[in-house]
């Protein structure tokens, strides 16, 4: 039998739905993996989620909807960590394609539900903050998770929806969560991160980087994002929870906003409208940026030097750990710099390698 997981947010909740997948069923079966191309600008330079016309190689599951074998490839300059995590990883990876908005992406479900007939519907979201009100200063990226629940919650299929560590993607807080978390369906342990740890050594995830820390008995506050948003590392954060869908859609204002629209262009449009902004102009900006950026060399001692002078400041602000994206953005360096940088670290100072995040040491 099939199961099937909707990854409510990107490629980093792909990674945890192969956890939480081998986690709840083991291995009996194999899962399909509904998720969005749409990585981070260290990953792919392009503003906003990818859709099938920007691969090649993708495979026909029905008439709307595409797998992403090892072999598809976006096309330059796009980039996805899709095709790679199919390598890895034995599920199968269904392609959303959110430009036709709700409508399409509730027809591509509608399909995929009708093709596999599954035996169970997980809706996953790491953080959790699929709950937003549309509101909370602290949002960052409401869209891809609003999308995925106006959809789910128009399907005619029991759907269960998880929250993966309450808070860690830095966006709201538990104590935000908790009036609507449900009891506790699962705790992640270091056995459930191991059918994904080879991939968190490169994906560059820092949600779901956080949610195996903690299942890995990590403790303390790690600074994220370009931002640097500090995220507790928590018991709760390997925690996994239930919540009612229609208790998720009474509280996301933006996803009842978007039910019926037709394209990626209205759903920004009413994201501007109900939160104030859209994450996809948020990188467009970003995006122009780095493009002016000059390059910056890869410079062994001065950059064991500049993350001295890092991790001193991180410490005085009470941070214990961090992600290499973090640390790869605060140096001022190329996205593509982040696996070399990675490595440097890790063969300069093995000690500090806290998997998958980086320990800032404590002071000599």
């Amino acid at each position: 039998m099939t199961r099937l997981i909707v990854a409510a947010g990107g490629g980093g909740d792909a990674v945890a739905a192969a956890m939480l997948d081998a986690a709840l069923y083991g291995d009996d079966g194999r899962a399909v993996i509904f998720t969005y191309a749409w990585d981070r600008l260290l990953v792919d330079p392009l503003p906003g989620p990818r859709g099938v016309a920007d691969f090649t190689g993708l495979e026909p599951l029905t008439p709307a909807v595409w797998s992403v074998p090892a072999t598809a490839r976006p096309i330059a300059p796009a980039g996805s960590t899709l095709p790679r995590l199919a390598a890895e990883l034995p599920h199968t990876f269904a392609l959303i394609d959110p430009h036709q908005g709700a409508e399409g992406l509730t027809r591509q479900l509608e399909e995929l539900v009708s093709h596999l007939e599954p035996e169970s519907i997980d809706l996953l979201d790491v953080g959790g903050d699929i709950l937003a009100r549309g509101d909370e200063p602290t949002l960052k990226s409401p869209l891809a998770d609003a999308l995925t629940l106006a959809a789910c919650c128009q399907v005619n299929a029991p759907t269960r929806l998880l929250i993966a560590g309450p808070g860690l993607d830095g966006e709201l807080s538990p104590s935000d969560l908790h009036p609507a978390l449900g009891g506790v369906t699962h705790t992640l342990t270091a056995k459930d991160v191991e059918p994904i740890s080879a991939v968190l050594e490169w994906h560059p995830s820092e949600a779901t980087a956080m949610l195996a820390a903690t299942a890995r008995g990590v403790r303390g506050t790690c600074e994220v994002r370009d931002a640097g948003l500090p995220v507790p590392l928590t018991a709760e954060g390997a925690t996994v929870h239930e919540v009612d869908l229609d208790e998720a859609l009474s509280r996301n204002s933006l996803a009842r906003a978007i039910m019926t629209t037709a394209t990626l262009d209205e759903v920004e449009a009413y994201s501007r409208e109900v939160c104030g902004f859209s994450e996809i102009d948020y990188e467009r900006n970003k995006a122009a940026w780095l493009k002016d950026q000059p390059p910056v060399e890869l410079d062994a001692e001065a950059v064991l030097a500049r993350l001295d002078q890092f991790e001193a400041e991180a410490r005085s602000r009470g941070v214990t750990h961090t992600t290499f994206r973090h640390i790869t953005e605060a140096l001022n360096l190329d996205g593509s710099q982040r696996d070399a940088l990675r490595q440097l670290l890790i063969n300069s100072r093995p000690e500090q390698y806290d998997a998958p995040l980086w320990h800032i040491a404590a002071a000599s």
